[in-house]
């Protein structure tokens, strides 16, 4: 989840947000956001002033929003966005946690995401609360009360505030193994982003 809060003073955030806002992505072919995807994810390798993080979370959410299916199937397809864009989001988890609405809870939520490169064709997230404190990455070697597998761009759809949890589950999309409580309350430990 992409943040509104940690960006460097000096960052041009309303510009790029303005120029990402702007952006008609339903004109564009699955190709053609792929390659403004890589375009931006070059921009930030090159330090030229724009990064992923300096788009807003309620800009990212809508560029998710009006994303078709194929465009986030082919975001997912790609092996360094669907890194970026992972990373992306499980960096800004602690920027968006509510602490108050998790304050007696302790969980170690792993992610399993299919078509991956790690063990078994995943690639694997933990995101840990505990203390009144929220931190996610890679693999961070807890046990797990609850592990969810889904596809990565559903799980994108989902921490943008373009689906919801309970439906996935309904529709057979996330997979839980473990206690299905924590999975369900989730989100509401987390300030989820408004795309409308």
């Amino acid at each position: 989840m992409p943040g509104r809060s940690g960006r460097s003073a000096d960052a041009p955030t309303g510009v790029f947000d303005t120029f990402a806002r702007n952006i008609e992505v339903a004109a564009l072919d699955e190709h053609q956001f792929v390659h403004l995807l890589e375009t931006l994810r070059i921009l930030d390798d090159a330090e030229a002033g724009y990064q992923l993080r300096h788009l807003s979370t309620d800009t990212l959410a809508a560029i998710v929003r009006d994303a078709s299916k194929e465009q986030l199937n082919a975001l997912e397809e790609h092996r360094e966005l669907r890194r970026v864009f992972l990373d992306e989001i499980f960096d800004r988890m602690s920027q968006h946690f509510l602490p108050d609405k998790a304050a007696q809870t302790e969980l170690v939520l792993s992610w399993r995401f299919s078509g991956g490169n790690g063990t078994g064709g995943y690639d694997r997230y933990q995101t840990i609360i505990e203390d009144g404190r929220c931190r996610s990455g890679r693999n961070l070697a807890r046990q797990q009360h609850t592990t969810l597998t889904l596809c990565v761009a559903d799980f994108i759809r989902l921490a943008t505030g373009n689906a919801n949890i309970a439906t996935m589950f309904v529709s057979g999309r996330v997979r839980v193994k473990g206690d299905y409580a924590p999975a369900v309350r989730f989100s509401s430990y987390f300030d989820m982003p408004k795309p409308g």
